[in-house]
């Protein structure tokens, strides 16, 4: 990994996606990068030469995007799901794997057995092979602790791996995540406490950059989230909320009052709920591992959200039962295969649309002034990027201004 406070990328073929859905292509192109940020782009850069730090790298003519973004993951767990796997594979529902004892109880169990440091190795090789797929940002959601304790050692184990191959992590409180098994049958007790003593302690140890709910009816409705999103907004946390994966539950509306920064999920996302998130700044994710893991039907509206103008960023959704994928690459083909994203949209959907889904504004683009995150590709054009599976053409990284090799971890 090169160290340096300035950098030179030469001979690059740059490219960022339009808001209409685009690949806006810059060939034969120069990167300026000084402590961590673009300085300039493009066919007229600084060479800044007479820097003794400086360092400077011939691409060769690669293809350089923004550093991908999976703004949605449960990365941290312990155990695995894989008897979850086989029930669904003999005919079991989501609903009847998890009232059986299945399901997110079963990892939460295993979460609070699990030691931060078994937590924090298995975390760590899954962030190593997602940087293998061109990531440098990810977001890493607590929720299978559902107590104190082990959301605290959640968080503090993303805080501790962020910086692993270079990836940042953004860290999410999902304390509405299921019920307690304390809290049996008292979903209100469950949320006060989650709300009002969870949260504030966990904000105040600095270990929440967003708060996130699972609106289902398996776990919240939106009305018993209320206080829950009062809570975060009180303490000056964004919001999130997964949201009509199993079935429509008019939430959205909800979510857009507290300005939220996005709804996940959405398969079964109304007319209705498209008309709420039309002309907010609410980002829709969609998560195409869980869709096909799940062996869903019902794809989420793209192109009725495409038509009102809504933006679509996509994600990994990577966890033990319901989406065990950790390739952001093999997402995005997913999300043009089943979904019927273009690949500049999908590009848009893990770069720009990513960034605004976790409130990132210095990310997802390459931009003067902008955090200097790249994803360097053997590619001849950025639609390759979606093409391809079960493979990932990363030549290099920059990460924050440091040039890292794809094989170094």
């Amino acid at each position: 990994m090169a160290k340096k406070s300035a950098l030179l990328l030469r001979n690059a073929t740059i490219v960022n996606t339009t808001p209409g859905g685009t690949f806006e292509i810059t060939p034969k192109a120069t990167i300026d990068i000084r402590d961590g940020r673009i300085a300039a782009f493009g066919n007229k850069s600084a060479t800044a030469s007479d820097r003794a730090e400086f360092e400077v790298v011939d691409l060769g003519g690669r293809v350089v995007t923004p550093g991908l973004i999976d703004c949605h993951t449960h990365l941290i767990y312990g155990g695995s799901r894989v008897e979850d796997f086989e029930a669904r594979l003999k005919g079991k529902t989501y609903r009847e794997i998890a009232t059986s004892g299945g399901g997110i109880s079963s990892t939460v169990q295993a979460t609070r057995q699990a030691s931060a440091a078994a937590l924090a190795k298995h975390a760590r090789a899954r962030l190593v092979r997602m940087a293998a797929a061109g990531v440098t940002t990810v977001e890493i959601k607590s929720g299978y602790g559902l107590d104190l304790a082990t959301e605290e050692k959640m968080l503090r184990v993303a805080r501790s791996i962020s910086g692993t191959s270079g990836v940042e992590v953004r860290t999410t409180f999902l304390g509405a995540h299921a019920l307690a098994p304390e809290f049996s049958g008292d979903k209100k007790g469950y949320l006060k406490y989650a709300s009002w003593v969870m949260m504030p302690e966990l904000a105040r140890l600095g270990l929440i950059d967003m708060v996130d709910a699972f609106c289902e009816g398996v776990a919240f409705d939106a009305k018993e989230l209320g206080g829950y999103f009062d809570a975060a907004t009180r303490l000056g946390l964004p919001i999130k909320a997964h949201l009509d994966q199993l079935g429509d539950n008019s939430a959205a509306a909800m979510l857009v009052s507290y300005n939220a920064l996005s709804v996940d999920h959405l398969e079964h996302l109304s007319d209705a709920s498209i008309r709420a998130l039309s002309g907010s700044q609410v980002v829709a994710v969609v998560l195409p591992g869980a869709y096909y893991f799940l062996g869903d039907t019902t794809p989420p509206p793209i192109a009725k959200l495409r038509a009102a103008g809504v933006r679509i960023a996509l994600a990994t959704d990577h966890n033990p039962g319901t989406s065990p994928l950790e390739s952001i690459l093999l997402a995005m083909n997913m999300a043009c295969i089943l979904f019927g994203l273009s690949p500049a949209e999908a590009l848009r959907g893990t770069t720009t649309h990513a960034a605004a889904a976790l409130g990132l504004g210095d990310r997802g683009e390459i931009a003067i002034a902008t955090r200097a995150d790249l994803a360097i590709w053997e590619i001849s054009h950025p639609a390759e990027l979606s093409y391809h599976i079960g493979m990932s053409p990363l030549w290099a990284r920059v990460c924050g201004g440091d040039f890292i090799h794809a094989h170094i971890s």
